[in-house]
């Protein structure tokens, strides 16, 4: 088998509050009021994130300093 085959693309908002630490309550909330741009598919009442979508949000939300304000 392919390894490629082997490596989830998608994650359940569970797997995703895991790995962010926050509930998936609060994914829930980004989510209705796009609070953060974090990228979702939507199939009927399955939700689920690309794991792409997910490291590139992640990465997005990097930050060298905790000041306030854009240099």
């Amino acid at each position: 088998m392919n390894l490629r085959n082997k490596i989830p693309k998608y994650h359940t908002p569970e797997q995703v509050s895991e790995l962010i630490g926050v509930t998936v309550g609060t994914l829930a909330t980004w989510r209705m009021t796009g609070r953060y741009n974090l990228p979702f598919i939507k199939v009927g009442r399955k939700v689920l994130y690309r794991v792409t979508d997910v490291e590139s949000w992640l990465e997005s939300r990097v930050q060298l300093h905790t000041g306030e304000g854009k240099a």
